[in-house]
């Protein structure tokens, strides 16, 4: 099947549509005759069409009601003509019906169904069929765990199912070409997957970091198995929980990134300058669309920087620091109910807030190399075409200089650099000092000639 083929399996679930449409407000108004229920309406057959989203149909095992909030959510861009029966006016009051729900934006003239919309299809004349909605938007419906459904915020004091119900324009392309985009990092998830080309033996640290590293792995592997077959669930809460702590370039976005490799789960960075705001809510609002994507994913959270959000609390003096406080309580929430994985990075362990330090499951120290750890990344970081000269005593720079392994790299960028504008592989003597004096800079430290 083609792209034309996806459209007419479409096309048809918006034939059903419509006749469920028009024989819930024939039964609701009582018109003449004698009205069979929606539900009497036969589905169309998807059994033998190879289409993205009959394949999905069968492989969720989706029921009549979850199939008419599929079609219903899918109709303002398939076929928005549809819903316009919803226009019709009430005699009795000279206006729209209540009952029907639905919005008019400025920007779309046809009618946006809303949460109202679906409850009077399902239950306008079986009340009791409204707990089928509300199992429909329930955290643990498939339509919500994987995004394809969403129902609008609304004011406090304005109802739920009031919210607009809106289809994921990722599964829309998806159904439409047999193509899934991947989420793209912007305001509306603001988080990027990172990635690496390294692997276990490029990263240098300590027996006693490694250990823990492993055994953050070992949860990775088998944590599933000690939830679920072992029964942990009933004692321990759902996820895992880490800091990274110690000063930059000691290897912790890189540890991150490998145990996602190794896993073979994605990793997603927050970025935190699209995440704080200086506005009441909208960080938690910001970060809520982190945690609601990422809630039913097998994701790694990669907070860096993280005291920007997990620092330590305030007192509660000015109303700027109650929000800051309200705002960390919310964190906690979040990061407790999170039944995945979430790493967060810190300069220092003191900078973080203990009410979050009580909650991880381990505190990694990434702590500077020591001599012979550093001889190792000045190895491993000029064995490839870029190499230092015979005369370059490693040992004694590594013994000399202390550096971070992501400082080593910087170095070694700036060394390619030059010997590649000389024609050359070999790094000098002066092209090295050069470089380590332009590292020590950063922290207006000097040295020395070796």
């Amino acid at each position: 099947m083609g792209i034309k083929d996806y459209v007419i399996t479409l096309q048809n679930e918006m034939d059903w549509l419509q006749n469920v449409i028009n024989q819930a407000i024939s039964t609701y108004l009582q018109h003449e005759g004698e009205q069979p229920h929606w539900t009497e309406i036969p589905v169309p057959d998807l059994e033998d069409v190879d289409s993205p989203y009959a394949n999905t149909i069968k492989k969720w095992q989706l029921d009549k009601y979850q199939r008419l909030a599929l079609a219903l959510a899918l109709a303002p861009h398939i076929r928005p003509e549809a819903l316009d029966i919803f226009f019709g006016q009430n005699k009795i009051y000279d206006r729209g019906f209540t009952e029907f729900g639905g919005i008019v934006d400025k920007e779309h003239s046809g009618f946006l169904p809303t949460g109202q919309t679906l409850l009077f299809m399902m239950a306008s004349t079986e009340p009791e069929q409204r707990i089928e909605v509300f199992n429909l938007f329930d955290r643990s419906s498939i339509l919500i765990k994987e995004q394809v459904l969403s129902l609008g915020d609304t004011e406090g004091h304005i109802p739920k199912y009031n919210g607009v119900l809106t289809f994921s324009n990722r599964w829309l392309h998806y159904f439409i070409t047999g193509e899934k985009p991947k989420i793209e990092h912007g305001i509306s998830f603001p988080a990027k997957k990172i990635t690496t080309h390294l692997e276990w033996e490029d990263v240098v640290l300590n027996d006693t970091i490694m250990d823990q590293v492993l055994e953050l792995n070992a949860w990775l592997e088998h944590g599933d198995t000690l939830m679920q077959d072992w029964g942990l669930f009933k004692k321990i809460k759902p996820g895992y929980r880490s800091l990274f702590y110690g000063p930059p370039g000691t290897g912790k976005t890189l540890t991150v990134s490998l145990l996602g490799k190794a896993s073979n789960r994605e990793v997603y960075r927050v970025d935190l300058s699209m995440i704080v705001s200086k506005y009441i809510g909208e960080t938690e609002k910001n970060l809520s669309r982190i945690f609601d994507i990422a809630q039913y994913k097998d994701w790694i959270l990669f907070f860096d920087e993280a005291d920007a959000l997990f620092g330590k609390r305030t007192e509660a003096n000015s109303s700027n620091d109650r929000h800051a406080n309200q705002q960390t309580a919310y964190l906690l929430q979040r990061i407790e109910d999170f039944p995945g994985v979430i790493i967060l990075a810190s300069n220092l362990k003191a900078n973080m807030d203990d009410a979050f330090t009580r909650r991880f499951q381990s505190m990694i120290h990434f702590t500077m190399p020591r001599p012979e750890e550093r001889y190792e990344l000045w190895k491993n970081a000029f064995s490839g075409t870029c190499t230092l000269h015979p005369d370059i005593d490693l040992w004694k720079i590594a013994e000399d200089y202390e550096l971070a392994g992501g400082a080593i790299i910087n170095i070694l960028r700036y060394c390619a650099l030059a010997t590649i504008k000389r024609n050359d592989t070999v790094v000098t003597k002066q092209e090295l000092l050069s470089g380590l004096r332009k590292e020590f800079k950063k922290e207006n430290k000097t040295i020395k000639a070796f």
